[in-house]
């Protein structure tokens, strides 16, 4: 059904090297990371992965299924100013066959990402590497799709739905629910935030929608240290906005992804005086690989290396049993 889609948006799916993935965990707060999405023209769904070491998003997708892929950054894509796009969706976890999986996953992202070739670990350490190597893929199916013409957060975005009777009947039917309740207490400050405003002049903004879906998408953001907030400079128009958990995700990588870094805070998003803020609890550094050697990768990268490696034989123990 993505057939009925503009030329404009499957472009983007299918040339973007990046999409801002967004599940829900057992506890309402929406957590976003940066993926690599994978879609042949027409299909049914946009696949994403996650490695067998660190399978939380396909564990949270399986739990609650509504997730979001939000694609806001074009470096790499080849595409001169594009949409920003979101998808609300539908997920399903492929993990029936992870031997295929992986096998999948070494030829399609050698395809998507060539230049990441040179980055590889040899062959001889690739066996060490199968907590990365071997995949989860987490397969959206599109339920509703906006469009941002030129990536224009200031500007109302136009509504695109594979249910393609509820937008001409002009609605949907989806249950709207009350938001999470935000817990109280101080915010928890880290110094990566100090890169709000300045190394990330935007980030990605995620919260749940009051049909139960998450909503993301790109705003200017800046650090108000005095308040240990991250303010919103610009308020989308037409964002569901509302007191309640909320994301900040922010990442970078060059055109060819040959090296990326990436981090999120997660928190609650308020108004105050001053607009809207997200009140940060918790800042979690995701799986970087920073300009640099291999060798200076593996030390920085060690100690969770070694976690990701236990969790993978755990979760093949716990599938072989």
């Amino acid at each position: 059904m993505t057939a009925l889609l503009p030329d404009s948006v499957k472009q983007v799916f299918e040339s973007f090297i990046t999409t801002e993935f967004t599940t829900i965990d057992g506890k309402g707060q929406p957590i976003t990371w940066p993926v690599t999405p994978y879609y042949r023209a027409g299909g049914e769904c946009i696949d994403v992965t996650t490695g067998l070491g660190y399978p939380k998003k396909a564990d949270d997708a399986e739990a609650n299924p509504k997730v979001a892929l939000l694609f806001s950054e074009p470096k790499g894509s080849g595409m001169h100013d594009p949409p920003m796009v979101l998808v609300q969706g539908i997920a399903r976890i492929d993990d029936e066959d992870l031997d295929a999986n992986r096998e999948r996953y070494q030829r399609e992202a050698l395809e998507k990402l060539p230049a990441t070739k040179d980055a590889l670990p040899p062959k001889f350490l690739q066996g060490w590497f199968s907590w990365y190597f071997t995949r989860l893929y987490i397969k959206v199916r599109p339920e509703r799709v906006y469009v941002w013409p030129r990536g224009d957060w200031s500007q109302e975005p136009e509504l695109l739905d594979s249910h393609m009777e509820e937008v001409r009947s002009g609605h949907d039917e989806e249950a709207e629910s009350a938001p999470p309740h935000s817990p109280p207490g101080d915010p928890v400050w880290d110094t990566r935030m100090e890169t709000f405003g300045d190394l990330y002049d935007t980030a990605v903004l995620s919260i749940v929608s009051p049909d139960g879906f998450p909503f993301s998408i790109r705003v200017p953001v800046a650090v108000d240290r005095n308040e240990r907030l991250v303010r919103l400079n610009e308020v989308p128009l037409g964002a569901p906005l509302q007191p309640g958990h909320a994301c900040v995700a922010a990442h970078d990588h060059d055109q060819d992804f040959t090296w990326q870094r990436n981090f999120h805070v997660r928190g609650e998003l308020v108004e105050d005086g001053d607009g809207w803020a997200v009140v940060p609890r918790k800042l979690v550094g995701g799986f970087e690989l920073p300009p640099g050697s291999l060798v200076v990768r593996m030390r920085q990268n060690l100690p969770k290396i070694r976690r990701f490696r236990k969790i993978a034989k755990r979760e093949l123990a716990k599938r072989d049993g």
